[in-house]
């Protein structure tokens, strides 16, 4: 005769099912989005490079936008549509000519209902502010406009140690949206170097993969962070930076490692 289960043993079998599911699902979770972040990496090689041809064309690396903030590295406003494929560094990122959007980035955004953005089309991914221009405006009789001041290559010291691209969000009420700017630990002052007295900006910086974020460095590596404590700056458009994930890294000292004059 067979013997059947007891309700004992089915709660057993059922509570050993549950704690193997709490042991797997963490393990999952980690190993999906490592190989979200090998995307991540190649992605931000290609910005990487793509900047640097600019930079071997232009002698000065990309401008980070204009002085009316309708026209970045990875898109353009015109009106109320924004243009992905008309960025400054458009012409350098393949037949597409747009940013590949972080696939784990993207996922996070859908979760959330897609927070409303207004730099739609950088991927996720932001460009340090340094680098971009920090130094004021000068006329670009190449794109008839006013550009932010980007370094030249003879400015940037250490091209190891100074950051170029990174993985990247603002915090809003309701979650996170695209943000285009790799922003310092503190905003420059009118000599370009940090300024206490003006403090800290919203950090931009997003650690999303496993906590840590990916930065690619002026000489074309890309490297996983891990957050470090700090307070937070102002944020206008609400929302936690620490509870999303969104700080910095490196040394305070000269804006560390988004300063190459540091």
């Amino acid at each position: 005769m067979r013997r059947a289960f007891t309700l004992t043993e089915m709660l057993v079998t059922v509570a050993i099912i549950g704690i193997l599911m709490l042991l797997v699902f963490p393990a999952y979770h980690y190993i999906h989005t490592h190989a979200l972040s090998v995307v991540a990496i190649n992605n931000l090689r290609q910005l990487t490079i793509a900047n640097m041809n600019y930079a071997a064309d232009h002698e000065r690396y990309v401008p980070s936008s204009n002085s009316a903030d309708t026209w970045y590295w990875c898109g353009k406003k015109t009106g109320a549509e924004y243009d992905p494929t008309k960025g400054l560094l458009s012409d350098y990122l393949g037949k597409d000519r747009r940013v590949i959007a972080d696939p784990l980035f993207t996922r996070l955004l859908d979760r959330q209902g897609k927070v409303s953005s207004f730099s739609i089309g950088c991927g996720g991914y932001g460009y340090n502010t340094y680098l971009g221009g920090m130094d004021g405006w000068e006329f670009s009789a190449e794109h008839n406009d006013w550009m932010s001041k980007s370094m030249t290559l003879a400015q940037v010291r250490r091209l190891s140690s100074t950051v170029m691209f990174g993985t990247t969000a603002l915090a809003k009420a309701k979650g996170v949206q695209e943000y285009p700017f790799l922003v310092p630990p503190y905003w420059p002052g009118d000599d370009g170097n940090p300024s206490r007295f003006l403090g800290r900006p919203t950090p931009s910086l997003h650690f999303r993969f496993n906590n840590k974020a990916l930065v690619s460095w002026c000489d074309g590596h890309v490297s996983y962070e891990k957050m470090e404590a700090r307070s937070a700056g102002y944020n206008p458009y609400g929302g936690d930076a620490g509870e999303n994930k969104l700080g910095w890294f490196g040394p305070d000292e000269g804006n560390g490692y988004w300063n190459p004059n540091r």
